[in-house]
């Protein structure tokens, strides 16, 4: 079975694909959506069977901290805790190309914590399609960069991914546009401030 394939528009996205991949994922979908930091997997909230394929496509071990793309930082804020300079740091830095690592509150996911830290990643893309799909679809993505094992950058092109790993994914949604670098991860969890992976994120606002 091959993925369904959807062209849309990179500034204004047809609202009839939006609204079908966003079936695809309500009926438990695992698709590929672009970003401002390359191709991403995406699955529903509590999609445990999902994240199950990102981990097989990916090949990830149970310590890889998945990430929730979010839609704004209003809905950001429900599933990480964050102090007030967080907070604030977080805000100027959204939407962008940094993912924080924080911790989860009740009602973030329980399937995609970080096993022993309750640990969750959290983002707001600066992307016209991610953002449209995200408003379609009213909460969150668990979703994890398409970064497959051997290659050092994410997939960027909607029709390699469709040619490539077609066969394992429900959906692919392309608009031609799509970042290269992936994002920069930043550990906020603990005392110190750590930065895990420099991408296209600035991370000035947190290295002080």
């Amino acid at each position: 079975m091959m993925a369904r394939y959807f062209d849309v528009h990179p500034d204004n996205p047809q609202a009839r694909a939006l609204g079908q991949v966003a079936t695809i994922l309500r009926d438990g979908g695992l698709i590929a959506y672009p970003t401002d930091s390359g191709y991403a997997l995406g699955c529903m909230l509590g999609n445990r069977a999902g994240l199950d394929r990102i981990r097989a496509l990916r090949q990830l071990d149970a310590r890889h901290n998945f990430t929730l793309v979010c839609s704004d930082f209003a809905q950001l804020g429900h599933y990480v805790q964050m102090g007030n300079d967080v907070f604030r740091a977080i805000k100027a830095a959204t939407p962008g190309g940094s993912t924080f690592i924080l911790q989860a509150t009740r009602e973030a996911p329980r399937v995609m914590l970080q096993p022993k830290r309750r640990t969750v990643g959290v983002r707001i893309p600066d992307h016209v399609t991610a953002l449209a799909l995200l408003n379609e679809l009213g909460e969150p993505l668990m979703s994890s960069t398409l970064l497959l094992p051997g290659h050092d950058e994410p997939m960027s092109d909607g029709w390699t991914v469709n040619d490539e790993i077609g066969h394992a994914l429900d959906a692919v949604l392309d608009s031609g546009d799509c970042g290269t670098e992936p994002t920069t991860v930043i550990d906020l969890t603990g005392d110190e401030v750590e930065i895990i992976r420099r991408g296209s994120g600035d991370p000035e606002l947190f290295e002080g």
